[in-house]
């Protein structure tokens, strides 16, 4: 026994407008979702650092000290716009560089300084305090910052 279905013009029509519909609602969502989203962060990346000081005595009694960023080291990516707010907690007056990236500023007691940049090359580079830069003068007081891809 065959049961026989009919298809009608109509029937066929419908399935047919049906299935574009949903292949094309499925393309527009495949589309839309594959937009490439920017990698560059629309906001500036904030770090805290402060100047830090160790102090202590030998056994002769002469005080020594030593002075550090704090973080030592930081870590950002390549073309992402990057702040330091730097505030001065030790020491009077720290005046920075750090050369590779053209950057150069002063921290002093009590008060934070801001350096905005945007790493455009890879590479670890050295934040230098210029008063602070061998043992003798209380260093040296470096600290660094990663730059990644």
């Amino acid at each position: 026994m065959f049961k026989s279905f009919v298809i009608k013009k109509r029937m066929l029509q419908v399935f047919i407008a049906a299935l574009a519909l949903i292949i094309a609602a499925g393309v527009y969502i495949k589309w839309n979702g594959a937009r490439t989203v920017s990698s560059q962060p629309s906001e500036t990346r904030i770090f805290e650092l402060v100047t830090g000081e160790f102090k202590s005595k030998t056994e002769d009694g002469k005080e020594i000290e030593s002075y550090v960023w704090s973080p030592g080291t930081i870590i950002v990516n390549k073309g992402e716009r990057t702040e330091l707010r730097i505030s001065g907690v030790n020491g009077i007056s720290h005046p920075f560089v750090i050369e590779e990236l053209g950057i150069e500023g002063e921290v002093h007691k009590g008060k934070t300084t801001k350096v905005t940049f945007t790493p455009d090359k890879e590479g670890i580079f050295p934040i230098l305090c210029l008063t602070h830069k061998d043992m003798h003068s209380g260093g040296p007081m470096v600290g660094y910052i990663v730059v990644e891809d």
